[in-house]
């Protein structure tokens, strides 16, 4: 295991270093405190390095579009953070609900927060209680903003970036993005306007959640 570990490259360790802080600020907070959990450290240190639990924004984008509905995405933020602005098709489950709530042992469940520490708290609490299909949105929100809201083409592009950056303009303005245009990202991007929370235009309906079929992962 320490050999393992040596071999991780320092975004693997940081990234590890959040699971393992989340763990324990999960498992020894008022919510589940005396909760029981098994969780493998080298299992965990082999998902973190292969990322086999993480779902990108891209991807999770595309799979919007196409109406794909084999998965439950989870916003694990307040109420009120919830409201102002969330991933279309996600449901709003607070961390400190997610031992009452209704998620299924079969469904393929996506967790993202703002940033990382809390979809690691989720995962692990998940994971424990025997969920397997369990992934995180790697970056949150922050990365759905910055590659999928509002993309940013550099100053001076190659020409497959010219290529990759006019699909990701489509993809963004589906979304109700606003794609901008040259330069490093400016610390004022939290200041533009956010879309309104409306179903995306020709975005595929997903089944009603009491008659939705619940699928394998």
């Amino acid at each position: 295991m320490r050999d393992f570990l040596k071999n991780l490259s320092l975004n693997r360790k940081l990234g590890l270093l959040a699971f393992v802080l989340g763990f324990f600020a999960l498992f020894a907070g008022s919510p589940y405190h005396g909760s029981e959990a098994t969780v493998n450290a080298k299992e965990l240190a082999l998902i973190v390095e292969k990322e086999v639990d993480h779902v990108s924004v891209q991807m999770l984008a595309d799979w919007i579009i196409r109406g794909k509905s084999d998965f439950r995405l989870i916003d694990l933020r307040n109420e009120k953070d919830f409201a102002e602005y969330h991933i279309p098709s996600s449901d709003n489950i607070a961390l400190s609900g997610l031992d009452q709530s209704n998620l299924q042992r079969n469904e393929k469940i996506i967790l993202y927060s703002d940033g990382g520490i809390h979809s690691a708290q989720a995962w692990m609490l998940l994971k424990a209680k025997g969920f397997r299909g369990v992934y995180i949105l790697r970056g949150g929100l922050e990365e759905w903003k910055d590659q999928i809201l509002f993309p940013r083409i550099p100053e001076s592009p190659t020409p497959a970036q010219v290529v990759e950056f006019a699909r990701t303009k489509e993809v963004s303005k589906f979304f109700g993005g606003t794609p901008q245009s040259g330069g490093a990202v400016e610390s004022a991007t939290p200041k533009l306007s956010m879309p309104k929370l409306e179903a995306p235009a020709g975005a595929q309906s997903k089944a009603a959640p009491g008659k939705k079929k619940k699928e394998g992962c």
